[in-house]
Formats: C-alpha cells, sequence, structure tokens
C-alpha cells in the first residue's frame, strides 16, 4: 500500500476543477484510492465524493492506494495535487 500526506495548498481549496483532476487521475489506474479527511473516507475516483468534503486550505488529507500499479497511481496523484 502507498500513502500520500497532503496538505491543501491552494487559497481556494479543493473546488471543482482540481477534484476532477484528482478524480480523473485516480480513475485512470487499476488500484484502490480512498481518501480520507478526518473521520471521512471516500472513493477518490468519485469528483463528488470529493466535492463533498469541502476540502480548504490548510486541510490535512490523506490517500490511500493499493493495488497492482500503486506505485505509478501515487506517483500521479502527488504530481496532481494542490
Amino acid at each position: 500500500m502507498q500513502t500520500i500526506n497532503h496538505c491543501i495548498q491552494a487559497a481556494e481549496g479543493m473546488h471543482a476543477r482540481p477534484a476532477g483532476v484528482l478524480a480523473k487521475t485516480a480513475s485512470a489506474y487499476q488500484s484502490t484510492v480512498n481518501l480520507y479527511f478526518q473521520d471521512k473516507c471516500i472513493n477518490a475516483k468519485r469528483m463528488l465524493a470529493i466535492m463533498t468534503l469541502g476540502l480548504q486550505q490548510g486541510d490535512a488529507i490523506r490517500i490511500d492506494i493499493e493495488g497492482e500499479d500503486e506505485i505509478a497511481a501515487a506517483q500521479a496523484l502527488t504530481r496532481v495535487l494542490i
């Protein structure tokens, strides 16, 4: 399993465009991609699920990736996180 810990940097938080990019990137891989924020866990391949978290600047998230292409998925997701 690969884990990414990230703090949202963008002043506008995780709005529709970056949430869509994150979900599209996660969906390109076979691995399971779960995003954790506070006490919530969502499927990071679903843009609307990401949007429901209401992520703001300074929020700390964790992304767990598990599967046969987890290393490549983790690298790609790290590149698109804002």
